[in-house]
């Protein structure tokens, strides 16, 4: 390798360090998952993670330094997006996986915190696919209203978490009710199919969430974006 192509590998290493740098912030990977429901203002996302505005700007200029999300201005606002939502995902994807496979204190987390919770397997996407395509299950998307109509698994009806009880009578008793949201972490899945199992349902999760059915180019539908 000649010199001048040596250094113009160094210049590349020292990128992708930035990239990678930018993602190495428990806030700004929570930024990124709450960017993968659908696009947001700075004030929304604050209010969705809970962290201060001011500390939300700066670690989203962070995200946009190193080429992870973009903006774009709506009068007053800035909307912020993911700059590409399939690599992105499939980046945080496999940090998770390697961090489950490899760390110790990771694995025990994930057992204690959310596979002590349902010991029942949860469904694949391309499985959840064809059982709907057949007509086998109903699927709920257990997010907020906005983070639904930004987009959602094609065919799913949307009753977040804190609705569920009073639309119990409209769900049918005859099949299989999937439920899903925001990520393989997300507690809102956990919490609803523990909610219809108490009350007779047969329920189960999707494995993983929106975001990850969006990255592998299943059908999503959408009803229109959120603006905050």
């Amino acid at each position: 390798m000649n010199a001048h192509a040596a250094t113009a590998k160094q210049q590349l290493l020292t990128h992708f360090a930035r990239v990678a740098k930018a993602l190495a912030s428990p806030v700004r990977l929570e930024l990124l998952e709450a960017l993968a429901q659908g696009e947001r203002g700075v004030d929304d996302l604050a209010h969705a993670t809970g962290f201060p505005m001011a500390n939300t700007s700066h670690h989203l200029q962070v995200l946009r330094d190193g080429g992870l999300v973009r903006s774009r201005r709506e009068g007053v606002q800035v909307i912020y997006s993911l700059s590409d939502e399939t690599e992105i995902t499939a980046v945080i994807s496999g940090i998770r996986r390697i961090a489950e496979a490899q760390l110790a204190e990771v694995d025990r987390i994930v057992r204690q915190a959310f596979d002590s919770r349902d010991n029942v397997t949860p469904v694949e996407p391309r499985e959840l696919l064809k059982l709907a395509r057949k007509g086998e299950v109903t699927v709920i998307d257990v997010r907020p209203a906005h983070e639904y109509r930004a987009g959602h698994v094609k065919g799913a009806i949307n009753i977040p978490l804190e609705e569920l009880e009073e639309h119990l009578v409209q769900l049918p008793r005859d099949r299989d009710i999937i439920a899903y949201c925001r990520g393989p972490y997300c507690v809102l899945a956990f919490e609803a199919v523990e909610a219809l199992r108490r009350h007779g349902f047969n329920a189960r999760r999707l494995e993983d969430g929106f975001p990850e059915w969006k990255a592998a180019r299943l059908p999503v539908a959408r009803l229109g974006q959120r603006r905050g």
